[in-house]
């Protein structure tokens, strides 16, 4: 199986895929646009997209994306973020002055940026700043990235697990062109991903959401975005406790289907055992 994934070799994404699938190729694109264009282009290329973060949110302009290409899940996978401090060989933490990484990272790792007084660089992407560090003969500057940017770029890791809250976690999606859909277990959890536009009418929201109430049908996810034609009309992102097959959710759909000028179904995918359902 191909994965693709954006930014450098080492990115969270990469090591993300190959918890899942181990055996994988996972290929490396410079913009997640890259990752989807790609998967319309070959069907036989997968792409696994992050799309929300326990600490900072969704991740943006994925939702614009995936209403764009319409590329269909098939998988969920919730992953622990574990945030390294690394640094060429031999490179000792006391004498280090600069460190080096994405914004988010560098948030994230306050306490200990702090505690040795380091100065933040704000880079593009954590395992791109690996690579800077490893290409560079840096002895006062290290970079915040995996486990696994440490290992391609050679880099030894200084400090594990830094990050400030231990619960950051990050939901990423693997999707692609064509994906059959798992058969209806009673006894098994799934997720039913569309996205849909409500009708420009008062109330319109509402009544789009009272097929799930009236059905005992759970929403984990309901997630508005503007249609990047107009900031009158606006686009929902959901995720459905429940197959598309099951009765309850069909008949939840056909209600949403009356309020809304178009409903597109994402896909249908095991949950993950990270939830609690």
């Amino acid at each position: 199986m191909k994965i693709l994934y954006q930014g450098n070799k080492g990115a969270y994404s990469q090591l993300a895929a190959l918890e899942v699938f181990p055996k994988s190729d996972t290929i490396s694109c410079k913009t997640f646009e890259d990752c989807f264009k790609k998967c319309i282009d070959d069907e036989n290329l997968k792409a696994i997209i992050p799309i929300e973060n326990s600490i900072a949110g969704r991740v943006a302009d994925i939702q614009y994306l995936m209403n764009k290409y319409k590329l269909q899940i098939y998988a969920e996978h919730f992953h622990k973020v574990s945030h390294n401090l690394m640094a060429r060989q031999g490179v000792l933490i006391e004498n280090l002055k600069y460190v080096r990484s994405h914004s988010q990272a560098i948030s994230q790792c306050q306490k200990l940026i702090n505690d040795y007084k380091l100065e933040p660089i704000i880079a593009a992407d954590t395992a791109g700043s690996a690579k800077y560090i490893s290409e560079n003969s840096l002895e006062d500057e290290a970079a915040i990235a995996s486990t696994l940017a440490a290992k391609i770029y050679n880099l030894e890791i200084l400090k594990s697990n830094i990050e400030d809250d231990k619960k950051n976690i990050t939901r990423f999606l693997f999707m692609g062109k064509k994906i059959e859909h798992p058969e209806f277990k009673k006894e098994e959890n799934f997720i039913t991903s569309c996205i849909f536009k409500v009708k420009d009418k008062p109330a319109a929201l509402y009544k789009c959401l009272g097929g799930f109430a009236t059905n005992d049908v759970s929403l984990s996810k309901l997630e508005s975005f503007s249609d990047q034609s107009s900031f009158e009309q606006y686009l929902f992102l959901c995720d459905i406790v429940g197959h598309i097959e099951d009765p309850k959710v069909q008949k939840s759909l056909e209600e949403l289907g009356f309020h809304t000028i178009s409903l597109e179904i994402l896909g249908v995918y095991n949950a993950s055992k990270f939830r609690k359902l």
